[in-house]
This record gives structure tokens, sequence and C-alpha cells, in this order.
């Protein structure tokens, strides 16, 4: 069994900043890729920001330059720091592992529950 415990969002002003975690533990491997996704009620989930295991990172263009994903390899823990927020970042953002279990080859992947963040004008 896979275990993702996200914190770090809230409530905040059109401008502010947050910082979401993510720590990922049990039965892992190996994590090749670790991001972050946000969905809004009605929509799509969308990707936000990933980094994979060589510690290069991919960026939705609507956060390129205000998001910054970055990943603790020795905790298992991803991290985005969302910087001059807006309110259409106004989303649940959910963490996502891709991995390998101990004992199989096979690569897997598994959601976080969500964390709300809601940017206010």
């Amino acid at each position: 069994q896979v275990q993702l415990v996200e914190s770090g969002g809230g409530l905040v002003q059109a401008g502010g900043s947050l910082r979401l975690s993510c720590a990922a533990s049990g039965n892992i491997f190996k994590i090749n890729a670790m991001g972050w996704y946000r969905q809004a009620p009605g929509k799509q989930r969308e990707l936000v920001a990933t980094i994979i295991s060589g510690g290069s990172t991919n960026y939705a263009d609507s956060v390129k330059g205000r998001f910054t994903i970055s990943r603790d390899n020795a905790k298992n823990t991803v991290y985005l720091q969302m910087n001059s927020l807006k309110p259409e970042d106004t989303d649940v953002y959910s963490c996502n592992v891709q991995y390998v279990q101990y004992g199989s080859t096979w690569g897997r992947d598994y959601w976080g529950q969500g964390t709300q963040v809601t940017v206010s004008s």
C-alpha cells in the first residue's frame, strides 16, 4: 500500500503565496515521477507541474514563472511553491506519484485525496 499525505492548501488573497507538500510512503521501491494536478468542479483534471526522478520539470503554461515544483528524494516528498496567486488558480490540487513497488517491475501510479486552494480577489 502507498500513502500520500498532502498539506499546505488554504485561503489566500490574490498576489499571495502558498506552499503545498506531498509525502509518499509505503511499499515504494522507486519513484519515477511526482506531480500536482488540479481540478475545478465540472472540469477535467489538468496538469499543474511534474518532476521526474532526474529532476526535470514540466509546467502548465498558466503557471510558468509563478509556480515552482521541487522534490526531496530522501523524504519522498514533492513541494509546489505557488507565488503571485490568482483567483483562477482556485481549485482542488491533487498529488500524484508514479512508482515501482518492491518485488515488481511494473510502474504504478497513486493519487492523493486533494487539498483545496482558494484565492480571493
